[in-house]
């Protein structure tokens, strides 16, 4: 039997790696793409894939050798999760996060009409572009993007619906809420705060700065996440979905749940520092599952105080 071969774009990250593994548990060929020539394994080895595919260094601009290299593997899946995709940096960076993004799609939809390209095509799209929501974000809800990654993706989801519509391409964007594993870096908030309160276990003296707490987000499971990416490129029906789990958590009882599972009182730790608030950060980000459901029967199943009580598990074995 020839195994099905998939190409993850940006594999050396949370979401590829988690991704690489979760086709290479099934079975398929795949071959990981990374824009950095020195990239990092640790993700590979934390996942015990090292070494168990091909992994290729690559120019996302350079249009020749991403045309030859579908033509000569004929993926039947092609994941794009390849990005900047710090918001804080694309404030100091806006064109090149803007560039990492753009490029890279318009590059990959081209190339894909030029030769007549019949797999699936995925493109990671993100929640930041729906900005602050009041209810619960549909798909095609208004856009309001408050920073350059946002404006990239949003720009980068209209590429894919155009391509889509107009070329007939089977391309999608997966929109993204708020995911989390234990190979996220201690740089986003959600390992920030599990490794703080792990120190203060271990230090009662130790304090942790933190900005606004109130904002609101919608945290689902990365290793789940992968498993819905999956499900709606294969979906009969193309359609542009959310994946997230429809459940709202404030920073603040995202801390005390943290803390609470390591019977700690999150007070005696947290110093909030009104310095590091951010004026354009989103306040409430929150999705809807029901269409995603209803057209793939995908959905999530691991909310916050699970999510938590795995990360937590993971970081107190690193």
């Amino acid at each position: 039997m020839i195994k099905k071969s998939c190409f993850v774009i940006g594999c050396t990250g949370q979401d590829g790696s988690l991704l690489c593994k979760s086709l290479l548990d099934q079975g398929c060929k795949v071959i990981g793409i990374t824009r950095k020539v020195n990239y990092s394994k640790k993700n590979f080895i934390k996942l015990g894939i090292n070494e168990k595919f091909k992994i290729l260094p690559l120019d996302l601009n350079d249009h020749d050798k991403i045309l030859e290299l579908i033509r000569d593997n004929q993926p039947s899946e092609i994941y794009n999760l390849s990005a900047q995709s710090s918001v804080s940096v694309s404030f100091s960076k806006p064109i090149e996060t803007y560039n990492s993004i753009i490029n890279v799609t318009y590059n990959l939809l081209e190339i894909c009409k030029k030769i007549s390209y019949q797999g699936r095509i995925f493109f990671a799209g993100s929640s930041e572009i729906y900005g602050n929501v009041k209810t619960r974000a549909k798909v095609n809800d208004a856009k309001s993007p408050l920073n350059p990654y946002a404006l990239a993706k949003n720009t980068s989801m209209n590429f894919v619906e155009f391509y889509r519509k107009t070329y007939n391409l089977n391309c999608i964007t997966g929109v993204l809420f708020n995911h989390e594993s234990s190979l996220r870096p201690d740089t986003f908030i959600t390992q920030k705060i599990i490794s703080g309160a792990i120190k203060s276990l271990r230090d009662k003296d130790f304090k942790l700065e933190v900005g606004n707490i109130n904002v609101i987000r919608d945290w689902g499971d990365a290793e789940e996440y992968v498993e819905g990416i999956q499900k709606i490129t294969r979906a009969t029906s193309l359609k542009d979905q959310i994946i997230c789990t429809g459940r709202e958590t404030s920073l603040e009882s995202f801390i005390d749940k943290v803390f609470m599972q390591l019977s700690l009182n999150w007070k005696n730790h947290i110093i909030i520092n009104s310095n590091l608030y951010r004026e354009t950060d989103i306040s409430r980000s929150v999705g809807d599952p029901t269409d995603c459901w209803k057209d793939t029967g995908w959905k999530s199943s691991i909310y916050i105080d699970e999510l938590i009580s795995k990360l937590i598990k993971k970081k107190m074995k690193d």
